[in-house]
């Protein structure tokens, strides 16, 4: 059986939708999920939960879910310095005033961590495990740089045996380990990527006799559409650099140039 599964999509409705037209194509994969952080960044929250609710994909809630769900004071993010932090402040207070009563109901019955048992629940094993961030918190950055012990941690916390997957997002770069007979599955971001590809993409998993196999696959979507929709929305058009660029924020012109003299 093979699953796919979509990472932090953040309100980017042309990169989704260029995910789920791959995912039509093929005829390998029998069900998808979100690991949630379904807003934010991008003008179209409403549009992307109910693009995922009308094909009926599940998923987990991300930190940035539930925080504009509750109407909470941030979003729970991590800033690389004060210039991202400030816009991500002005993306979070945007969603929340652009995010209809009727989104937020929907990304407030998100649950927290989603069990897959892919072989049927008749059978011990293998499960599947999605998570946002970790299985403490949506909040927590699970890096590749993670130890070994970390991720041995985390396991045991989630109840997960050799053979199992966890898979979660949250970080914006994919990546994927095997420690101990157990595959954590970082399934990067579909629709605001961080790691130098601007690139959308999803995440295959597939299960069989021979154990779990993890796929990464990226292609191009209409990166434009996304950038005008940032620009013409009042959401802080440097979005639509950094999704060009993969994550990385465009100069800031508004600050005085730097100067050299004595």
């Amino acid at each position: 059986m093979t699953i796919a599964l979509i990472g932090d999509v953040h309100a980017n409705l042309p990169a989704l939708e260029a995910v789920l037209a791959a995912l039509d194509a093929r005829d390998d994969v029998e069900a998808t999920y979100h690991v949630g952080d379904l807003v934010g960044y991008a003008p179209w929250p409403d549009e992307t939960v109910a693009l995922l609710r009308s094909r009926g994909i599940a998923g987990v809630s991300g930190n940035y879910d539930s925080s504009v769900a509750t109407g909470y004071k941030h979003c729970g993010c991590q800033y690389e310095d004060p210039r991202q932090e400030a816009l991500s402040h002005r993306s979070f207070e945007w969603t929340k005033a652009n995010t209809s009563a009727e989104t937020r109901r929907r990304l407030g019955e998100l649950p927290f961590s989603l069990t897959v048992r892919p072989l049927g629940g008749h059978l011990a094993g293998p499960q599947l495990m999605i998570v946002h961030g970790t299985p403490t918190l949506n909040t927590v950055y699970w890096h590749a740089d993670r130890s070994d012990d970390f991720c041995r941690q985390m396991a045991a916390l989630a109840g997960l045996r050799a053979g199992d997957v966890i898979a979660f997002g949250h970080t914006h770069k994919p990546w994927h380990r095997v420690v101990d007979g157990m595959h954590f599955v970082n399934c990067g971001s579909a629709g605001r990527p961080k790691d130098g590809d601007w690139r959308t993409g999803f995440v295959t998993v597939t299960f069989s006799a021979a154990g779990p196999e993890v796929g990464f696959h990226r292609l191009d979507y209409d990166i434009d559409r996304a950038a005008r929709g940032i620009e013409a929305s009042t959401l802080p058009h440097e979005f639509a650099g950094y999704l060009r660029t993969g994550g990385t924020l465009p100069p800031d012109t508004s600050a005085p140039p730097s100067s050299n003299a004595p």
